[in-house]
């Protein structure tokens, strides 16, 4: 069960076909080198899990998502802890945006640095209208290594991405909608909420599609769309080869709910 994998920095709640995770590591609720493989870990599990359909992420707290990293790990200069570190950092991310089901960040605070791109590894994003987002490693002589200069310019393109990154831009609630960062604010400490309620809107879709889809979406990135479209029909196709498919024809014609098996 993906509740066993809970840790003291990481609190994991299952709620129907969702799992809440809530970094909590106080005071800011930072990334560390035991919760970053244990986010990688959590996720292969719930990739297993064929009774799980979202993830909502969110921080403990509400003044902070996260912060990323302790600038304390890097303090030392010591460069084989540095790549063991963004190792760390990157397939924790990877490993998030790969996930199978749909992800869901709750910002409901700052997120800054890693934590930001913890969010951006995520499906979707809502922020609460005090959140504040940054991506400021080069601040301090660093650089965005958890996949945060490959997903911001994706999200908001490169003008916006440049001003974040080079320019060390703080983006407030307001300006991160507009710019496409977020893709709703709501009221101080409702975040966790929303996210659930659209966590409940994927489970009423058939999990099967859902993950053929997501596929699809983020095939958009490296590749020409024309090259794609093959692509999108076979997978249409091989749909047919599951049991959610034949479901939810049956359930539309039958006029009642779908009952999903993810498979």
């Amino acid at each position: 069960m993906a509740d066993t994998l809970s840790t003291e920095q990481l609190q994991v709640e299952r709620i129907g076909h969702t799992v809440v995770l809530t970094i909590k590591n106080p005071p800011a609720n930072t990334w560390t080198e035991q919760s970053l493989p244990a986010l990688k870990a959590l996720i292969a599990s719930l990739n297993a899990d064929r009774d799980v359909y979202a993830l909502v992420i969110t921080g403990d707290g509400p003044k902070f998502f996260s912060a990323g990293a302790d600038l304390n790990v890097f303090g030392s200069g010591d460069k084989a802890r540095a790549r063991q570190m963004i190792n760390y950092f990157g397939q924790a991310f990877e490993a998030l945006a790969q996930f199978r089901g749909v992800s869901i960040a709750a910002l409901n605070g700052y997120a800054m640095g890693g934590g930001l791109e913890c969010a951006l590894a995520c499906d979707i994003r809502i922020a609460e209208e005090h959140a504040v987002m940054a991506l400021p490693e080069a601040t301090v002589g660093l650089l965005p290594g958890g996949l945060g200069t490959q997903h911001l310019p994706w999200l908001v393109g490169e003008g916006w991405a440049k001003r974040m990154i080079l320019c060390g831009e703080r983006v407030d609630a307001a300006t991160a909608l507009r710019i496409g960062l977020v893709e709703e604010v709501v009221p101080t400490g409702e975040a966790r909420q929303k996210a659930l309620e659209l966590a409940e809107k994927v489970a009423k879709q058939s999990p099967t599609s859902v993950t053929a889809c997501k596929k699809l979406i983020q095939a958009a990135r490296h590749q020409p769309m024309w090259s794609a479209l093959p692509l999108e029909r076979e997978m249409f196709v091989d749909l047919f080869d599951s049991e959610d498919q034949a479901e939810g024809v049956k359930a539309f014609l039958e006029k009642r709910k779908p009952v999903w098996k993810n498979c």
